[in-house]
């Protein structure tokens, strides 16, 4: 379900762990999650654009965050073209996987139908450990 032919930004493991702090790099590198409720961007509702924590490419505005009551950041949809989506049959279910396009990272998941107001009935539910917020 990849919509682009890879990531532009690619660094060895040693590399992203010269960046990255464990926890980060346990979730953008090897698709890990946070604990729900411990993020700092779950209730930052400050404008401005949610930055890729690993490669700084711009992935959400502001304007598309929302309050899901789902313990992690959520947004109605992203930036065009900044992240990529493909299928993730882990822990004996299907989902849809949310990577930055840039460099590949892991953010999160994304669930639609869920029912919110929201412009596209979607909810990108995003690691905040994947984000770095840049305030207008």
């Amino acid at each position: 379900m990849s919509t682009n032919t890879g990531p532009r930004v690619t660094k060895s493991d040693d590399e992203w762990r010269a960046i990255l702090s464990p926890e980060q790099f346990r979730v953008l590198r090897q698709a890990g999650t946070e604990r729900a409720g411990t993020g700092e961007y779950n209730k930052c509702f400050e404008n401005g654009t949610y930055l890729c924590a690993a490669c700084k490419a711009p992935l959400y505005k502001s304007t598309t965050k929302f309050d899901s009551g789902c313990g992690w950041p959520a947004f109605f949809d992203a930036i065009p073209g900044a992240v990529t989506r493909r299928e993730d049959k882990s822990l004996f279910m299907t989902r849809i996987e949310i990577l930055c396009t840039n460099c590949g990272g892991h953010l999160g998941h994304v669930f639609k139908g869920e029912g919110f107001p929201t412009p596209t009935d979607e909810r990108h539910c995003v690691n905040s450990v994947s984000l770095k917020f840049n305030k207008e």
